[in-house]
């Protein structure tokens, strides 16, 4: 029994030499100033692009594909994930994290093939975002269209 004890806590102490500690603040703090050098590169883009007298909805259109392009770039010159890592979620949730999760399955898996490599493995990580993103789309629509039928709003 006490050799069961005594192994119990040697497995409790490795347990706590492994495990990763975070400081939560500091690790929110990160991906605050990543998520906000990424919309400071937005805003640049869309205030650059506006100055050439596009009207405000083309220059979001334009600011949006030039910043997927940027995090695609990145990500294929193995930058992005760097980014990401230390940035947690302030380089994950906006467009060019869905982007970078999209471009490095593909990157990943091209020396598999087209059909076998990018065309399967493409949405691994975007897939599942995109499935629960249209599915809530549909249910809250779903609500929506009740609601209105029935006068609830």
């Amino acid at each position: 029994m006490k050799a069961n004890e005594a192994q119990k806590k040697e497995y409790k102490n490795y347990v706590k030499q492994v495990t990763p500690t975070h400081n939560l603040w500091y690790e929110m703090l990160k991906a605050f100033l990543t998520g906000g050098i990424i919309c400071l590169i937005g805003q640049f883009i869309l205030n650059t692009i506006m100055q050439t007298g596009l009207d405000k909805e083309s220059a979001a259109t334009w600011c949006s594909i030039l910043l997927v392009f940027l995090s695609i770039l990145l990500t294929g010159l193995n930058i992005y994930p760097s980014i990401a890592k230390w940035g947690g979620a302030g380089a994950l949730v906006p467009i060019t994290g869905f982007a970078n999760g999209v471009a490095a399955p593909a990157i990943e898996y091209k020396k598999e093939g087209q059909v076998f490599g990018i065309g399967s493995k493409i949405f691994t990580i975007a897939g599942p975002v995109i499935l629960y993103g249209i599915f809530t789309s549909w249910l809250v629509g779903l609500i929506y269209w009740f609601g209105r039928c029935f006068a609830w709003w």
